[in-house]
């Protein structure tokens, strides 16, 4: 089979197609025709060497059709997406014509959506989904502060939360000329980011917001903390500021009665996060309806992975890249 391979860690150009065996499922994994895959910003730090030794073969998601399946628990050809269960980390992964993972990482599909617009939704509307609902509880008459609203992820938590009754989504961009389309795929009102938009958030709200989803990490995470009010959450959730590590006193810099959690969607499928409780197929349906959002925002070919990769790095696309095969 055909695999884009990491040649060496560095820049786009360590991205290669070779021909490598097909790997051969164990009696709970499943062997999956890729058809599409979404580029991830994990997938940029895995190529250049920045998460220590990786899988040769890249991606951390995909959908496609089953090709074996030998427990039973899915039937040959049957549509599915896929995501992490160690692909591109501890395992090839869905930069491939096939890929190999576990079966608990699968999950089963019914629908006639485009593969192109499918591969679009798995990863960042299973994170946005464990985010909101498991880490953040949100619930009907709260407000909640999408941080990096223009991210994949950062549109689909805005889709999933601004179809919850009730709930006040506000965003943030770097980019003045993206407000309007955050405000029309459902944010009340949109921050421009700069430093200490804390205290444009307290104007607002004197008492601060129920919580704060924040996809730009680690730059923006202390000052993300200043925003919520007692009780409140602040789900630390992406890294597009960069991964440097911060200095944190909690005792100086973090609130009273404030909650600071994390989530990593490497944690998808395994015991303590099943893809049970991601309601997956209901996804699929309201993208597919258009309650949400969710057309990728590029479309490249299998052979043009470095182009792929090269959009991303320069923060080029607003929303999500996909290749399709």
């Amino acid at each position: 089979m055909k695999a884009i391979l990491i040649n060496e860690y560095g820049d786009t150009d360590q991205l290669v197609i070779r021909d490598i065996p097909t790997p051969s499922p164990s009696a709970d994994e499943v062997l999956i025709e890729v058809k599409a895959f979404g580029i991830n910003r994990a997938e940029i730090y895995m190529r250049q060497g920045l998460w220590g030794d990786v899988a040769k073969v890249s991606g951390i998601e995909c959908v496609g059709e089953i090709a074996q399946a030998p427990s039973g628990a899915f039937r040959k050809g049957q549509k599915v997406a896929a995501i992490m269960g160690g692909m591109g980390r501890t395992r090839n992964g869905s930069y491939a014509q096939m890929t190999c993972l576990p079966a608990g990482n699968v999950f089963a599909l019914d629908t006639q959506m485009k593969w192109s617009d499918l591969a679009a939704i798995p990863e960042s509307y299973a994170t946005a989904w464990s985010c909101l609902f498991g880490n953040m509880n949100i619930a009907p008459g709260q407000t909640v502060f999408i941080r990096g609203g223009t991210s994949a992820l950062g549109q689909a938590a805005i889709n999933i939360a601004s179809n919850i009754p009730d709930v006040t989504v506000i965003s943030s961009t770097r980019n003045t000329q993206s407000a309007d389309f955050l405000k029309q795929i459902g944010c009340a009102d949109v921050l421009i980011e700069g430093p200490d938009l804390h205290k444009t958030m307290r104007k607002k709200f004197l008492q601060g917001i129920d919580a704060v989803m924040d996809i730009v990490g680690n730059t923006t995470l202390l000052d993300s903390l200043q925003m919520v009010k007692k009780g409140g959450t602040v789900c630390n959730a992406g890294f597009l500021g960069g991964g440097d590590p911060i200095s944190f006193n909690p005792l100086l810099d973090m609130p009273s009665s404030v909650n600071l959690n994390f989530f990593a969607s490497f944690m998808l499928g395994t015991e303590g996060y099943p893809l049970s409780q991601i309601p997956m197929q209901t996804i699929i349906e309201r993208a597919a309806t258009g309650i949400y959002r969710a057309k990728p925002a590029r479309v490249f070919r299998f052979d043009d992975i470095s182009s792929a990769h090269q959009l991303m790095e320069a923060n080029g696309a607003t929303g999500k890249i996909v290749v399709e095969l």
